[in-house]
């Protein structure tokens, strides 16, 4: 997969000095531009809409808040084998009323916290041990047990809030053209025609005095921070801007210290510059704050009404999005505000994570985790906590103690439900419902493919306009709207299949244990034989299409940019074998067999076999190619040319369950995504130095969890989509931030090469995170859904289908 995000973004070094040349502020800012040359016009820039999401939304966040305050659910207090505390909490919950129940649970430690989707089984019930373990905490200095207090609520509520607030202040600051310094910039009393549409098209003039909504800081008594201000609501997220021409100006006072009090402790700030664009330039280096870490630098251009828009964020900022077009010019003004306020919660969002903000959170955290351990010590001595130490997480109550269980949990949910009531009326709830957004349609949503498609999917590949998909009953050829049509029939069970169309090849595997093979087809042989309605093919007709020295293979992986040549390394059990296609192989059209287009170039023995196996090509493709392979508790890089291993990465957990290794390219410079677990790491794997990988750690190195185990990762850039039994968790690659969680129940993922296909019992549209919304009264059972995120080909459909495969 082809990156085109992950590039490398210029960076200044901006150094302030006063008067007296002293240095007042220094350091290094990424300066986000959409384009590296300043002098391109005016014209709006490219861009998708559907690529401007909220990274890591409260509403799909705030679990404890929207999953388990005002409901049943358990919470348990324990410490660790280094003594440190932790609470953990437990609820069984339906996903998002689909109809799909399973258990959410959260671990609170001084860390941060870690949350994981667990499956239901209605006859296994699921102990605290269990939990603990799928989050890595086997060993415990104290055994946790189940605190019944229902005050608990309101502390773990306090916990949540440390990861952040869910409303957002930001500064406005005015400067014309000309100004190069900070008191200028806040010395003038007013702004231009320009800069109050730029305040209209932001917000609402709202009157401080008496507001009762969100304030940031501002005073609403006494009319001190000046008398009105301009505020929003953005999905869901209300925000006060602090305009530096409404707050107080002083004529005495230079320096303006209360305009500065205010924008200078926010973390993000607006600078609206007039002036052409060969004026002098903005930089952060004429602000005096040791606070604010992003600024966007605005431009308008009165000629064709167009905004430009320019970001700085300080080099500790991890990346976030979305985008710049290029150039950075923006038309349509309701699509920049949208852009805008979308870019500027994120990068707060985002400034929160660097060392700064972190650590300080950290400390916070751990502060608020050892004294509410404290206050619920004496509790051990009183029976408040549970006897139940490692207790199975019941549904339901022991039927010796049910009236007295019920008349307990009737207290813990009413408790909660206050709670949750005090939060949303006093605004500090993650919700989405209310918002001034554009609406549009996210390039998530499916579209049917094929009704009534009974059969048990194996896997697959999309070919023109058609799926390929091994089947229960063999081997389909599915159009949209039109029957199934056999293409090789039960005997021949396909485990893996490649369509490779520029090449006329269909490369599979076929079979298991000591009988399985990789066989190769032209294309074009079978697509004449489906012509002339001829019967499927059986495993005898295909004896002479097998590649014989890969007999008792369990997987195999081919390079995914063919510009030079097609590489296939086939697993048998602990030898990898590469086989190549030949420089000189005849099409099919030389009526020449498909076996003979392939060459065997060497074999390659590990310590193991793999579990997951990828292709990384190198720079130069001579010497320099690569396999990724995962075994044991590790990924490990192997040489192409000289069977040299190195190692990768190690998984640090008693239970490993490898997922994928996604392979992605900057610039030439390989980086692979390791999933397995809950966990997904960026590793770079570039630069070479001759045959021998590299592998330091890398400042692009970063890692996130997922909510749930996937059985399956796939990499739709700017996008990576994890896919579990019942969901499709959908994350940004350039930071692992989550965008979207869309319950589907009942999913299997077919195909995801080029189109991204998978079946389920319900072809899901709209936006799962809303309650009020169910698709399962439309559904068919084991409907086979597809999905086509851009940049792939594929037009939007309807977002609601009875069944079937779809495409989006």
């Amino acid at each position: 997969m082809q990156a085109a995000w992950r590039q490398d973004i210029p960076m200044d070094i901006l150094i302030s000095s006063d008067a007296d040349g002293a240095i007042q502020r220094a350091g290094r800012f990424r300066v986000e531009n959409g384009s590296s040359d300043e002098s391109c016009g005016q014209a709006p820039g490219v861009w998708r809409r559907m690529d401007v999401h909220l990274e890591n939304p409260e509403y799909h966040t705030r679990w404890y808040f929207k999953y388990f305050l005002g409901k049943v659910h358990q919470n348990y207090i324990g410490t660790d084998a280094e003594r440190n505390p932790f609470f953990l909490s437990v609820v069984l919950s339906d996903q998002n009323n689909q109809r799909v129940p399973q258990y959410r649970a959260i671990l609170w430690r001084k860390t941060g916290s870690q949350k994981i989707c667990l499956s239901y089984c209605p006859t296994k019930t699921l102990s605290v041990k269990s939990i603990l373990s799928a989050m890595n905490l086997d060993k415990f200095e104290k055994s946790p047990r189940e605190i019944l207090n229902p005050e608990i609520q309101k502390d773990l509520l306090v916990l949540e809030e440390q990861e952040g607030s869910v409303n957002f202040k930001f500064g406005v600051l005015y400067a014309k053209d000309g100004q190069l310094t900070d008191d200028e910039m806040f010395s003038n009393e007013a702004g231009s025609e320009s800069f109050q549409k730029l305040l209209d098209l932001l917000g609402d003039s709202v009157t401080l005095k008496s507001w009762i909504g969100y304030r940031g800081g501002l005073d609403t008594k006494n009319d001190t921070t000046g008398t009105h201000s301009v505020y929003t609501v953005y999905q869901g997220h209300e925000i006060m801007f602090h305009v530096s021409t409404m707050l107080p100006y002083s004529k005495e006072n230079k320096q303006q210290v209360e305009r500065k009090r205010h924008i200078g402790n926010d973390i993000v700030t607006i600078v609206f510059q007039e002036g052409e664009e060969s004026s002098p330039s903005f930089k952060p280096s004429m602000i005096r704050s040791h606070f604010t870490h992003i600024f966007a630098l605005v431009r308008y251009n009165k000629q064709n009404g167009g905004y430009r828009l320019k970001i700085f964020s300080e080099e500790s900022v991890p990346l976030f999005g979305p985008p710049l077009p290029s150039p950075p010019v923006f038309t349509d003004h309701q699509e920049f505000r949208d852009f805008l306020l979308v870019k500027l919660i994120n990068g707060e969002k985002a400034t929160l994570e660097t060392p700064t903000f972190a650590q300080k959170r950290q400390r916070t955290l751990d502060m608020l985790i050892r004294s509410l351990y404290q206050d619920l010590m004496p509790d051990l001595h009183k029976n408040m906590l549970n006897r139940r130490s490692l207790s199975d997480v019941l549904p339901e109550s022991p039927k010796s103690a049910r009236k007295k269980e019920e008349a307990r949990q009737a207290e813990f949910v009413r408790i909660g439900q206050a709670l949750k009531l005090k939060t949303i009326v006093r605004g500090d709830a993650p919700t989405s419902l209310a918002t001034t957004g554009l609406c549009r349609r996210e390039p998530w949503e499916s579209q049917c493919f094929c009704n009534n498609f009974s059969h048990e999917a194996v896997g697959g590949d999309s070919w023109g306009p058609s799926l390929l998909v091994s089947t229960d009953s063999g081997v389909l050829l599915i159009d949209d709207g039109q029957p199934a049509i056999p293409v090789f029939d039960r005997s021949l069970q396909i485990r893996q299949m490649h369509v490779l169309e520029p090449l006329d090849l269909l490369i599979t595997r076929a079979d298991k244990g000591k009988d399985a093979r990789l066989y190769v087809f032209w294309l074009s042989a079978i697509r004449k034989d489906l012509e002339d309605n001829q019967a499927p093919r059986n495993k005898y007709e295909c004896r002479e299409n097998k590649l014989e020295k890969t007999r008792g293979c369990h997987l195999y992986a081919i390079n995914t940019h063919h510009s030079h040549e097609l590489r296939v390394v086939v697993a048998i059990r602990n030898k990898l074998l590469l086989v190549t296609r030949k420089p000189t192989a005849l099409n099919s059209g030389a009526g020449s067999s498909p076996v003979e287009a392939f060459q065997y170039i060497r074999e390659i023995c590990l310590s193991d076999p793999p579990m997951v196996m990828t292709l990384v090509d190198g720079p130069t493709g001579e010497n320099d190619n690569l396999i990724c392979v995962a075994y044991r508790h590790q990924y490990d890089l192997v040489n192409e040319s000289t069977g040299e291993t190195g190692r990768l990465h190690y998984v640090d957990a008693s239970r490993v369950h490898f997922v994928a290794a996604i392979d992605v390219y900057e610039d030439g410079e390989a980086g692979l995504l390791l999933c397995y677990n809950y966990s997904c790491f960026y590793k770079k794997v570039s630069p070479f130095n001759g045959a021998s990988p590299l592998m330091p750690p890398s400042a692009s190195d970063f890692h996130f969890s997922w909510n749930q185990i996937p059985h399956a990762v796939v990499c739709a850039f700017p996008y990576i989509l994890a896919f579990t039994t019942d969901s499709i968790e959908i994350r940004l690659v350039v930071n692992g931030n989550l965008v979207h969680t869309a319950v589907v129940p009942e999913l299997q993922l077919v195909a995801s090469r080029s189109d991204i296909y998978f079946k389920a019992s319900t072809t899901t549209g709209g936006s799962s995170n809303s309650s009020s919304k169910d698709t399962s009264s439309h559904s068919s059972p084991q409907t086979p859904t597809g999905y086509q995120p851009p940049p792939f080909p594929g037009s939007p459909g309807e977002g609601t289908d009875k069944g079937g495969v779809a495409s989006v």
